[in-house]
C-alpha cells in the first residue's frame, strides 16, 4: 500500500466511523459492511467486490494500532492536499508530488516517505533518474469469513474458503504486454520506475518516472485482458486451518495465503473473521465449557450421582453433596477447550433444581409430612433478624 494511498484514501470515511471511533467501533462497522458487500452475496457485482476490497484494506489499518497511527500521522502532516516548509512558505501541492503516480490501470506506484523526501536538501535544478532497480513488492493482505459450529471452534477444524485478490494477469503473465509481444525497459529511469526532481537547487523529490508511471518498463502493446497493467482479479478456493479454541468475531491470519506478490516478493497474509455458532447445550467461559443440568429436590437434598453430557459425547458422573444448593457450579477437570500449550479447559456444571408442577396425592402426603419433620425451620429468619 503505497503513501499515496494512504493521504488520498479516507479509511475512516470508508468504514463510516468517525476519527476518534475505538477499536470495537472499527470492529463492529467493519464486521457489518464485509457482510453486506461480501463477494458470496453478491455476484456478478463488481461494485460491490470494489466496495469489499476498500471495507478491508481500510480495516487492516485501522484495525492495527501501529499502522493506525501511521496512517493518521500521514493524513495529519499531508491534510491540506500540500504542507509548509520552515518561513511559512506554502510547500508542494499533493497533485506534484504524486504527479504520474498512477501506474497502467490506475494503479499506484508502490513508495514511501523516505522515497519522496531523499535528498530533501541537496541536489541541483535537474531532474535525474535513481540508480537502482525497482525491488520485489509484497503482495496484498485479504480478508475473508467463515462461520464454524461450536464443537469446531473447541478442536479446530479445516474449512474451504473462496478468495479474491490481485495476481498476475493470466493471459500475459503478468507482464502488461500483448500475447507475443514484451515490453521494453524505459530509457529515462533505466527500469528503476524513480526519478529524482529538483526545485530551485533546494528542494529534492523522488517520483515515479514520468515516462513508464513508476513500472520501469514500457508496454507499446497492452495486453487486451488487462489493459497493460499485468495484474488481474483471481477467485480460487483454499484449505484453511482455524484452530482449536478460536472465539466468536476473533481474527485468524493465515500467512502467505494472501495476494501474490512482484518482483519476486512475498504473497500476503489472509485474514479470517470467524463466526461460531451456538451450541444448543453448552457455553462458554474463556477456556471452559459451562453446561446447565437440572436435578430434582430429593437429589439436591439427599446427595446423588448423576450422569452429565461432554461435548465429545461421552457421558461423566458427576457426585452431588447432601444439601446443595441451586445453582452451584461442579469443576468436571480436563473437558474444556483445547488450548495452544496442548492443555484443555475445564467443564462447569450448574445445577438447576426443578420444582414439579404437579403432584399426585401420595408426593402431597409425602411432601406434607417432611415439612412437618422440619419443625420451625424458616428460611427467611435471616432477612428480620
Amino acid at each position: 500500500m503505497s503513501t499515496k494511498d494512504w493521504i488520498e484514501k479516507d479509511y475512516y470515511k470508508v468504514l463510516g466511523v468517525s476519527k476518534d471511533a475505538k477499536p470495537d467501533e472499527i470492529k463492529k462497522a467493519f464486521r457489518k459492511l464485509a457482510r453486506e458487500n461480501h463477494p458470496d452475496q453478491n455476484q456478478n457485482d463488481p461494485q460491490a467486490e470494489q466496495r469489499f476490497k476498500d471495507i478491508s484494506e481500510a480495516n487492516s489499518v485501522l484495525s492495527d494500532e501501529k499502522k493506525r497511527k501511521e496512517y493518521d500521522d500521514a493524513r495529519s502532516l499531508f491534510g491540506g492536499g500540500g504542507f509548509r516548509f520552515p518561513g511559512g512558505g506554502p510547500g508542494p501541492s499533493m497533485e506534484d508530488l504524486f504527479r504520474n503516480a498512477g501506474g497502467p490501470g490506475g494503479n499506484a506506484a508502490g513508495g514511501n516517505i523516505s522515497d519522496l523526501f531523499g535528498n530533501l536538501f541537496g541536489g541541483t535544478s535537474t531532474r535525474r533518474t535513481t540508480g537502482t532497480t525497482r525491488g520485489p513488492r509484497r503482495g496484498q493482505d485479504i480478508e475473508g469469513e467463515a462461520t464454524i459450529e461450536f464443537t469446531d471452534a473447541v478442536e479446530g477444524v479445516t474449512v474451504t474458503m473462496q478468495t479474491v485478490s490481485d495476481e498476475a494477469c493470466a493471459a500475459c503473465s503478468g507482464t502488461g504486454a500483448k500475447s507475443g509481444t514484451l515490453p521494453r525497459v524505459c530509457g529515462t529511469c533505466q527500469g528503476s520506475g524513480m526519478e529524482t526532481s529538483t526545485s530551485g537547487g533546494v528542494f529534492a523529490v523522488s517520483e515515479p518516472c514520468h515516462e513508464c508511471r513508476g513500472r520501469g518498463l514500457i508496454v507499446e502493446q497492452p495486453c487486451p485482458v488487462c489493459g497493460g497493467s499485468g495484474r488481474g482479479r483471481s477467485t480460487k478456493s483454499m484449505q484453511v486451518r482455524i484452530p482449536a479454541g478460536v472465539t466468536d468475531g476473533q481474527r485468524i491470519r493465515i500467512k502467505g495465503k494472501g495476494g501474490a506478490g512482484e518482483n519476486g516478493g512475498a504473497p500476503g497474509d489472509l485474514y479470517v473473521l470467524v463466526h461460531v455458532r451456538p451450541h444448543k447445550l453448552f457455553g462458554r467461559k474463556g477456556d471452559n465449557l459451562t453446561l446447565t443440568v437440572p436435578v430434582t429436590f430429593t437429589e439436591a437434598a439427599l446427595g446423588a450421582e448423576v450422569s452429565v453430557p461432554t461435548l465429545g459425547g461421552q457421558r461423566v458422573t458427576l457426585k452431588i453433596g447432601p444439601g446443595t444448593p441451586n445453582g452451584r457450579t461442579f469443576r468436571v477437570r480436563g473437558k474444556g477447550v483445547h488450548k495452544p500449550d496442548g492443555s484443555t479447559g475445564d467443564l462447569l456444571v450448574t445445577v438447576e433444581v426443578q420444582v414439579p408442577n404437579q403432584l399426585n396425592d401420595t408426593a402431597k402426603e409425602a411432601l406434607e409430612s417432611f415439612a412437618a419433620a422440619l419443625g420451625d425451620f424458616d428460611p427467611r429468619s435471616s432477612l428480620y433478624s
